[in-house]
């Protein structure tokens, strides 16, 4: 191999590398969400509790986990025949390299409680 073709290979592979670490840390995060999500639903009595109430548990569970991707309004919170739906969707856009970003849009759903 070539000293050209040497530098190529490792151009290509630290691109990678580059992309691997600016990827990471949003799945991290979205593993997070994921997490916060699951603790929500195993919270008891759930369905009696307010939408507002909800979304509080909801958000103090990001802020605990650290969660900066996440904005209020891309938590919906919904209750219908004693069943409480929480939609958590959000995008998260980082930059690679110059005008070059990678986007990760997300959407995670939970439901709790019971039909009467």
């Amino acid at each position: 191999m070539t000293l050209i073709g040497l530098i190529f290979v490792l151009a290509i592979f630290g691109f990678f590398v580059l992309l691997i670490l600016k990827i990471g840390p949003i799945y991290l995060e979205h593993f997070k969400v994921v997490g916060s999500l699951k603790s929500l639903q195993e919270t008891p009595e759930l369905a009696r509790k307010s939408r507002r109430e909800i979304r509080s548990l909801l958000e103090k569970r990001l802020d605990i986990n650290m969660v900066e991707n996440v904005a209020p309004e891309d938590i919906v919170v919904r209750k219908e025949d004693g069943v409480v739906t929480v939609e958590v969707s959000y995008e998260v856009e980082k930059p690679v390299l110059g005008n070059l970003s990678v986007v990760a849009y997300f959407d995670d759903r939970i439901e709790a409680g019971s039909a009467p």
